[in-house]
């Protein structure tokens, strides 16, 4: 719940630092500040950081699943769309995960409950978006690029869990070291195209220390300990949350428009997961 809440409060953050910085320059930001964060709470537990190419290699790939691609593509998206709908849309992660375990990480035949899910779920995707009337002000190139960020997060669960967590090593551990290398990876883009306007005030800079901090710092060991403890379709799951908390900080805070079939569509999104997750029992399943 706690981890839901933190993430559905990141799209408000994103959407209030694109006031001074660019897409990268916000996927850089939040992973600096994370990594900064999460290096200070390393040393303070004095957890010592993974050893091993192989490891690195694995946990960089989740830190461009996870942080660099979804970072930038979720920043690209909001300077079109509503801090609302990108939360909305995020409620596809579990769909998502699901379908990757299905294909590119199977190990047993889906089951009919959980292609009825994915039916059901990607209906309610079309639902959000209102397709009986088009996109309506929806820009295509928005759409595709949440579409493609939740992909990589679908990616991200079952990958970390066979490549990664087998490791054992803390979470602390493994989340300092997939933030940093995202933050690496990102800092060239950065100092070519990272500030959009030289302009700072309070609340953008405080939405971009808690995005960092807490959204893309600490977030991520619990994300690891509950991937550890209940696997990558109950972590996945906290995207229950998060397009809830975005309806309501987007509403309260920015004002932002919200269409009824936004959180009817999501509520329908979230109902697919949740068949499709087992978590909703139906009679032939």
């Amino acid at each position: 719940m706690a981890l839901g809440t933190v993430w559905g409060c990141s799209f408000i953050f994103i959407k209030l630092g694109l006031e001074f910085l660019t897409p990268v320059g916000v996927a850089f930001g939040r992973t600096f500040l994370g990594a900064l964060a999460l290096l200070i709470i390393s040393f303070i537990k004095k957890v010592n950081l993974p050893m091993g190419r192989v490891l690195w290699a694995h946990l960089w790939v989740v830190s461009m699943l996870l942080n660099v691609v979804p970072g930038v593509l979720f920043g690209i998206a909001e300077t079109k769309v509503t801090s609302i709908l990108a939360g909305i849309i995020n409620a596809v992660t579990p769909l998502m995960t699901l379908l990757v375990m299905m294909t590119l990480f199977r190990e047993d035949k889906p089951k009919s409950y959980q292609i009825i899910g994915l039916l059901i779920g990607f209906g309610g995707v079309l639902t959000v978006l209102g397709v009986w009337h088009g996109l309506g002000s929806n820009p295509i190139g928005a759409i595709l690029a949440l579409l493609a960020a939740v992909t990589c997060y679908g990616i991200s669960f079952p990958y970390s869990r066979k490549y990664v967590l087998p490791h054992k090593l803390r979470p602390e551990a493994l989340a300092t070291t997939q933030v940093s290398l995202a933050a690496i990876t990102l800092l060239p883009f950065f100092l070519f195209n990272g500030i959009a306007k030289d302009q700072y005030r309070v609340g953008p800079l405080a939405a971009m220390l808690a995005l960092g901090v807490l959204g893309t710092g600490y977030a991520y060991i619990w994300n690891f300990q509950i991937l550890a403890a209940a696997g990558s379709a109950i972590a996945s799951s906290v995207t229950y949350v998060t397009p809830v908390v975005a309806v309501i900080v987007g509403v309260l805070f920015l004002s932002e428009p919200v269409s009824w079939n936004e959180p009817f569509g999501g509520a329908i999104v979230l109902l697919g997961a949740a068949i499709s997750q087992g978590r909703i029992k139906l009679n032939r399943a």
